[in-house]
């Protein structure tokens, strides 16, 4: 849920980056983050646990336009991908404006791509949203390992509601922008459909 910040004309706005254990998130907000000028963004805030890093930082990109004369200020958060960090997820989802889901392209963690997806939808539908109508993008991540699936088998899995997607190497920053753009104009098109500004 965005918080209007009716003093500096500014509406915040809450992305999450979901997916499996390793599939590439933490290295998506990386790429932004290093891409990202630096009086465009705040500090980058890393909170490690023994396996897994949860990141957090704001950006107020000039690209994605005014809404009404506010500007949009989007908060990156990464959620821990194991399955034992449960209320972690629930507590990072509070909020939330838009997903995007990193899938890992390997065959061998298309279980745990499945999983992860799976623990979204109950976890938005613990927090009382609905993941047909929140904005989602996917991102196909590690695109140019050997023994990716097809990314027809990806949207066969995932993507049933036809959202958009993008097929990634997030560690050489191939496809992360475009796929930040994407979620950012799906908030701002569900923000200027339902604003009461």
């Amino acid at each position: 849920m965005s918080f209007i910040n009716y003093a500096s004309k500014e509406i915040n706005c809450k992305i999450i980056y979901y997916g499996p254990g390793f599939s590439g998130k933490t290295t998506n907000i990386q790429y932004v983050y290093e891409q990202t000028q630096h009086d465009q963004r705040g500090k980058l805030i890393t909170l490690s646990t023994e396996n897994e890093r949860t990141l957090f930082f704001d950006f107020l990109p000039l690209s994605v336009g005014d809404i009404r004369g506010y500007k949009t200020r989007f908060h990156l958060y990464t959620i821990p991908g194991q399955t034992f960090y449960e209320i972690s997820r629930q507590f990072i989802l509070k909020g939330v404006d838009g997903i995007v889901f990193v899938a890992d392209s390997l065959a061998e963690r298309m279980e745990s791509n499945i999983e992860s997806f799976e623990s979204l939808a109950k976890s938005l539908e613990k927090q009382g949203y609905d993941l047909n109508r929140i904005p989602l993008v996917f991102q196909y991540n590690k695109r140019d390992m050997q023994g990716a699936v097809s990314v027809q088998e990806l949207e066969t899995a995932f993507n049933p509601m036809r959202r958009p997607y993008y097929e990634a190497v997030a560690n050489r920053g191939e496809g992360v922008m475009e796929t930040l753009q994407s979620i950012c104009q799906s908030i701002i098109n569900d923000l200027k459909g339902g604003t009461s500004l």
